[in-house]
């Protein structure tokens, strides 16, 4: 079974985005950064690692940040719409709109004077959800049912990664590091389209159906490595890998009609009930970074990374069981190519203050709009700023703001699927953290 008919491509494309209940400022689905640091500077930090985030992002930097612990928690408020004006229907913003996003590592050499450095963390590094209400998709005049058509989305899903790290000062100016990443997932949403035959205002009919709604969850296993060298006293070059973050399979147990579409002539059509399975696994992804010092107070970072979605992202598949057939997505994700760019200035020797920027094309084009409806994990540009502020030789705290402007993608016009959607997202966060240096 080709899910090719109407909107179904997006079903599961939906479900692989995740993190602690939705979404987040990311480049796909992945977060531009792990804390406010990270997100102060824009994600500029493969070469200018100062929180304990950078068992992520250059497990390197472990060796690099000095003993430390951190705390970030982050408000994300993401405006995502659908828009089927093109042919008829309504316009639908989605009622998920605050989410919580914490994260926490630390790192301490393994022993006193020691070159190795042991840590890690709990972190929330990628996701995306939606929460959209029954809405007018088309009117009789243009629905292929001859009766007004009806659609509501939903997905809810939760990506964590832990990563105990271990890195090596190998002498003042080289550190390597690598990390073993423990992923969980957890991933639940649900798709309908449904017409009013009689015209009573009640959408009876269910057209299509995809209800993962009961949720699955899977762990996942991958591996990073990093290492910084200090070209310079005011050059520093970083470099990271992650691999592709292999999951064991998310298994759903369905009802009869969980999976189904109408016929026409036959009635709805529904799959059988049992247990039907999705491999999702997360991309594989590289980065190279530099960080300039012109002054001792000034720090001047860039990063170029690239996130391989094409391989986890661009066709999925859920395999039913006996009896059933497998349901093919087409989400028609690329790969990423992502440039950050960070400044911090120390304007006291106790207040830092800094400024980002992020940018990476959208993995989809117009082509995709309709396979990703309730997956608008299209925004660009992201501005950040953000501060932080050493109370004494222990405690500090930071902050950050970042706003990521609307972008939006349209289907064409003779897309078969939805002529003319419009999917849009628009994100703004905040977040703290508190850094305690041992």
């Amino acid at each position: 079974m080709r899910t090719n008919r109407i909107l179904s491509a997006a079903l599961v494309a939906c479900g692989a985005i995740g993190l602690s209940t939705t979404a987040h400022a990311t480049n796909g689905y992945q977060l531009i950064g792990v804390g406010s640091y990270q997100k102060s500077v824009g994600g500029a930090v493969t070469a200018a690692p100062k929180s304990a985030m950078t068992a992520i992002t250059n497990p390197a930097g472990m060796a690099a940040i000095g003993n430390r612990a951190d705390f970030s928690m982050e408000a994300f408020m993401p405006e995502r719409s659908t828009d089927f004006s093109a042919t008829g229907g309504d316009k639908v913003d989605s009622d998920a709109e605050l989410y919580g996003v914490p994260s926490i590592g630390w790192t301490a050499p393994v022993a006193d004077g020691s070159d190795w450095y042991f840590g890690g963390g709990m972190y929330g590094t990628s996701g995306l959800g939606v929460d959209y209400p029954q809405s007018l998709m088309m009117p009789g005049a243009a629905s292929p049912t001859g009766s007004d058509m009806y659609w509501s989305g939903y997905s809810n899903i939760q990506f964590w990664q832990m990563s105990p790290t271990l890195a090596y000062r190998v002498d003042d100016r080289l550190k390597v590091g690598a990390a073993l990443n423990i992923d969980y997932q957890s991933v639940a949403f649900k798709q309908h389209v449904a017409s009013d035959p009689n015209g009573d205002g009640n959408a009876e009919q269910t057209v299509q159906n995809f209800d993962l709604s009961r949720g699955a969850s899977a762990f996942g296993f991958g591996l990073s490595l990093g290492a910084l060298y200090d070209v310079t006293d005011q050059v520093t070059v970083g470099l990271s890998y992650k691999s592709e973050q292999a999951f064991s399979d998310l298994e759903y147990n369905l009802d009869y009609g969980d999976i189904g579409e109408l016929v026409p002539g036959s009635g709805f059509q529904g799959q059988p009930a049992g247990t039907y399975k999705l491999g999702l696994d997360y991309p594989q992804q590289a980065a190279l970074g530099i960080k300039f010092s012109p002054l001792t107070t000034l720090d001047i970072s860039a990063d170029i990374k690239w996130i391989n979605w094409s391989a986890t992202m661009d066709d999925l598949k859920v395999e039913a069981p006996s009896g059933g057939q497998d349901v093919d997505m087409d989400p028609g994700w690329d790969d990423q190519v992502v440039y950050a760019l960070g400044v911090s200035w120390d304007a006291t020797p106790d207040l830092s203050l800094r400024a980002g920027f992020n940018y990476a094309e959208s993995p989809i084009d117009n082509e995709d709009a309709s396979a990703n409806l309730i997956l608008p994990g299209v925004v660009e540009s992201h501005y950040t700023v953000g501060a932080n502020y050493k109370f004494n030789g222990h405690w500090e705290l930071g902050g950050h703001f970042m706003y990521a402007p609307e972008v939006t993608h349209t289907a064409p016009s003779n897309d078969p699927q939805a002529p003319g959607a419009e999917i849009a997202l628009e994100e703004t966060s905040a977040g703290i953290n508190i850094g305690y240096r041992f």
